[in-house]
């Protein structure tokens, strides 16, 4: 629960945060040691409405949106949506039974996309039509204190109950929300679990909260790249949310990672240039090509810390070197590239294999066997 108290009877509960906001928002100073503790993410959005002159009493309005308007949300977050979209699917069959819904908002707050609305015709699913809309602002600014607002503000996942909101008219609503963060590691919006007038159910941040890291993975294995590893404690199970993954261009840089991978190794959210592999494994980046190409499922990695991982490369492409996914060129063999030294060392001693043997420290069979027949010895 958001608000510490002695009972957990939903009456205790209710006249809990009733305590609170008259202490907090309507300004009772006094000093009372059965005040309940509010969590600090909750008091910082409460004392944001109020620096932005906004009263619990003021109306709350959900603007209508332009099918225009919805129209350009949709396309501006096209690959958010396609990766939300069987998460929400899956999320509306989870929780069809507790006329609670899913919404997935960009990091401004706006809506992107919904999950199964609870039907019928009566006030609780007029209310939950009212938000659940393409496009329509659902930010702190907008509607004050919700788990929408809170997520992204705080980074992290919250659960909120009716009068835990700010304004009077949003406190029919329960509401679990978690932050999403794409493969740079920046959050680009957050998924929120509501509920009208509806048994509380502190849980669903867990659900929200495992449920944003799928998309995240989905964001992750749907961003361009050379080579797709994917990261786990040695003698962890393979394969679901929790293994870490990391997107590597063909220079080797990390251009995405999901939440495990940047956890496994260390490595803060965004704001920073891309690392490449040499500074995250002790191996050579092309080894973990050369693994991908040869098929192999596991390798045990070590890292610069002496910590070992254990890895499953996988190449975006499994034609030869030449255009991927993104536009970008996967590395050359290791064995193309022996080969391109060596005829460079032919080309060099003017066809003379003896020399270009001696100048790589190399037999001259190695040379033949390497370049073929038709040398000149």
């Amino acid at each position: 629960m958001t608000l510490s108290t002695a009972a957990a009877a939903p009456p205790e509960r209710s006249l809990a945060i009733a305590k609170a906001r008259r202490q907090w928002i309507d300004g009772e100073r006094a000093v009372d040691p059965a005040t309940p503790r509010i969590e600090p993410w909750l008091l910082r959005s409460w004392q944001r409405c109020l620096a932005a002159g906004h009263q619990p009493q003021q109306r709350v309005s959900f603007d209508p949106v332009s099918a225009e308007a919805a129209r350009r949300v949709v396309d501006r977050h096209h690959a958010l949506q396609v990766a939300a979209r069987p998460v929400l699917d899956r999320l509306s069959r989870a929780i069809a039974d507790t006329r609670y819904f899913a919404i997935l908002t960009d990091a401004d707050g706006i809506v992107v996309d919904v999950g199964a609305l609870p039907a019928g015709s009566d006030p609780a699913a007029r209310h939950a039509r009212d938000i659940a809309r393409i496009g329509v602002d659902l930010s702190e600014r907008a509607v004050g204190t919700t788990a929408i607002g809170a997520a992204l503000a705080e980074r992290e996942s919250v659960w909120l109950h009716r009068g835990e909101h700010f304004f009077d008219d949003t406190s029919i609503y329960s509401c679990a929300g978690a932050p999403l963060f794409g493969p740079g590691g920046d959050c680009i919006g957050m998924l929120d679990l509501t509920g009208v007038q509806v048994t509380e159910r502190p849980e669903l941040r867990h659900l929200a909260a495992a449920s944003a890291r799928s998309i995240e993975n989905a964001l992750v294995l749907g961003h361009p790249c050379a080579l797709l590893l994917q990261i786990a404690w040695p003698g962890s199970a393979a394969g679901g949310d929790a293994e870490g993954l990391l997107c590597i261009d063909a220079e080797g840089l990390v251009s995405g990672a999901n939440a495990a991978a940047r956890h496994m190794l260390h490595q803060p959210l965004g704001g920073r240039p891309a690392l490449h592999c040499n500074d995250l494994f002790a191996l050579p980046t092309q080894m973990l090509f050369d693994a991908a190409r040869r098929g192999e499922a596991l390798l045990e990695v070590p890292l610069w810390s002496g910590l070992r991982v254990q890895a499953r490369p996988r190449l975006a492409s499994r034609s030869s070197p030449g255009p991927v996914a993104g536009g970008t060129a996967l590395p050359p063999r290791l064995r193309d590239v022996e080969t391109a030294l060596i005829r460079k060392a032919v080309d060099d001693a003017r066809g003379n294999v003896a020399e270009a043997a001696r100048a790589l420290g190399i037999s001259r069979a190695t040379v033949y066997r390497k370049l073929g027949r038709g040398l000149r010895a």
